[in-house]
């Protein structure tokens, strides 16, 4: 079956077509982790030369998304304990700076654009979409970061997300279905903390949200040490 590249992109070389359309197959798991990448292979399902696929693993290598096994080859990176760590880690340092100068910066309309955000968080929690929640929270956490005003913390954000996107995926119904609510009433307090100027509060709510899911994470693994079957 072809790789389907990203729906709305447009791309100026055949090595950014690769690069994306991989990249995007690699955080959706449909590009599994552990999923051999034959050079070859690839350049038939994308109608391209192997040199642009070469250039692309490079790239997505780089991004520790691809790594290099001896007799092997090109593997999609697995998603490990210390991955999930990192994922977590990083992503708390940038809500810590994100979540309070948002609550210095936000206006009224801002703080009601967030809250819009998680009532539909709400519904979609409420008749089970979790999709469609995961979507919404991706939304909420960037739009966060957007109100701090900081354009490099927002891409940063993007990025980690992207990552724990992919983190979600694979361990989905074993994770992030049983932590939907929890995590909801988590988001409700965000904004709530963001409107009073809360600061330290917010800070203290950052580290419980971040650690809470990165505990969640761990548990799962402790009690199934094999990776799930499908994502």
């Amino acid at each position: 079956m072809p790789l389907a590249p990203p729906r709305t992109a447009r791309h100026r070389t055949k090595q950014e077509f690769v690069y994306r359309t991989l990249r995007d197959s690699v955080m959706k798991c449909e590009l599994k982790p552990g999923e051999r990448l034959v050079i070859d292979d690839l350049a038939r399902r994308l109608s391209v030369s192997a040199i642009p696929v070469r250039e692309a693993l490079q790239i997505l290598q780089s991004e520790g998304l691809v790594v290099t096994v001896p007799h092997v080859g090109a593997t999609v990176a697995l998603i490990s304990r210390e991955s999930i760590t990192e994922v977590f880690t990083v992503m708390e340092g940038l809500e810590m700076v994100a979540t309070r100068t948002a609550a210095q910066r936000a206006t009224s309309a801002d703080v009601d654009a967030l809250d819009a955000i998680v009532e539909d968080m709400d519904r979609a929690v409420d008749s089970r979409r979790y999709e469609q929640w995961a979507d919404l929270n991706r939304r909420f956490h960037i739009a966060i970061s957007r109100t701090a005003g900081m354009p490099m913390l927002q891409e940063m954000t993007e990025r980690a997300l992207d990552h724990w996107e992919r983190v979600r995926r694979f361990f989905f119904s074993g994770v992030l279905v049983h932590r939907v609510d929890e995590a909801q009433r988590e988001h409700h307090e965000f904004v709530a903390a963001i409107r009073a100027g809360e600061i330290a509060r917010l800070e203290t709510m950052v580290r419980q949200h971040n650690q809470g899911a990165l505990a969640a994470y761990t548990a799962y693994l402790e009690r199934h040490p094999s990776p799930p079957q499908s994502a």
